[in-house]
């Protein structure tokens, strides 16, 4: 398409490393002297990851629904806006991890009807450990969603390879390979990728192209079966919990008092296996300034920020079928909204 703007949609699921391959995309743009814009998408109310983007990168900000479903007619809107807006060099798509690509990219194409915009590529981050955990139980929504982000991908970024064994790696390779006959495979980790192979890879691959690809006809995700995910929001709990699809909900909680970080590392370690991801904007009241968290698979990490504008304290959780409530009360808990204020314990960070 003459003079269009190349879109990529950046998809994977939760904390697979699509935010950091994002960064290390708009740093690439930026230093080749093009003006990037970024479209993110998230579960909950607050966009987390967009704290982090330099100002200078035009954003739309796609909250509390995922853009594949109640998001989707925002998106086109987003993208004809910022075109308009920003006269961007290229644009980025950052989807929630439980959204399904295939219907963004029927959203994409439609909007390129009318707006200077060309899909080029869908590049899929996958956490090595992770697929390979679900590769093997072979059961659950959450494992046939991975398999659709994987076999829709043009270009598939194995990340985390060095929290699996070489044995692992080859055996997660072939689950790719399997399920997508098209894409470059890239192990990586912390998704450091030669930028202009992958963007090449991408652009060079099918976009859903592996919809002759075969799979198990009684794996949970082929044809057989299909993927059948709901487009209903379902409200889930007070403090604007939601769900964005029938197995995938997300929690939102703002704080009113700050709370104690020794006492909130230690409700993060005790979280559900079901909660997959978590982040929030956080002050505590045993250390100074604030800090922005995130949790994936029992791994969490904790950044000192100044948050742009006025940011309240708050955590979103993401998963599935966990108990919003249970999390609510102890979170009430901790900041002395509920039984009582626990007592402090300092350090320092």
């Amino acid at each position: 398409m003459e003079n269009a703007v190349p879109v990529y949609i950046l998809s994977g699921f939760l904390g697979s490393g699509k935010t950091t391959l994002l960064y290390r995309l708009l740093e690439f743009w930026k230093n080749k002297g093009m003006r990037p814009a970024v479209v993110m998408n998230e579960l909950g109310d607050v966009n987390f990851d967009g704290m982090l983007v330099d100002e200078s990168v035009p954003m739309a900000e796609l909250l509390s629904g995922c853009i594949c479903c109640s998001a989707s007619v925002d998106l086109s809107m987003e993208l004809t806006t910022l075109m308009k807006r920003e006269s961007p060099d290229v644009i980025v798509i950052e989807a929630t991890g439980a959204a399904n690509p295939l219907d963004i990219i029927d959203n994409v194409t439609e909007t390129s009807l009318y707006t200077k915009v060309e899909l080029k590529g869908l590049i899929t981050v996958v956490d090595a450990a992770h697929l390979l955990q679900l590769y093997r139980e072979q059961k659950g929504a959450t494992y046939r969603l991975m398999q659709e982000q994987i076999r829709s991908a043009s270009a598939l970024i194995l990340n985390k390879t060095d929290r699996v064994s070489m044995e692992e790696a080859a055996e997660v390779s072939g689950v790719l390979r399997k399920w997508n006959a098209y894409a470059e495979i890239i192990p990586t980790v912390r998704c450091e990728v030669d930028l202009d192979n992958l963007l090449d890879s991408s652009d060079n691959a099918s976009l859903a192209g592996t919809s002759d690809v075969a799979v198990d006809d009684n794996s949970p995700g082929s044809k057989a079966g299909g993927v059948g995910f709901s487009e209903e929001e379902e409200i889930v709990a007070a403090d604007t919990g939601r769900a964005a699809h029938d197995h995938v909900m997300a929690y939102t909680h703002f704080f009113t008092n700050p709370i104690n970080s020794v006492e909130f590392e230690t409700f993060i370690k005790e979280l559900p296996a079901d909660v997959y991801r978590a982040k929030g904007v956080l002050t505590f009241n045993d250390t100074s300034g604030r800090f922005l968290f995130q949790y994936a698979y029992q791994e969490s990490d904790f950044i000192k920020i100044t948050p742009q504008g006025d940011v309240r304290d708050v955590a979103v959780f993401i998963g599935e079928h966990f108990s919003s409530g249970d999390l609510r009360k102890k979170l009430l808990h901790l900041e002395g909204r509920l039984f009582g204020r626990p007592a402090a314990v300092k350090r320092s960070l």
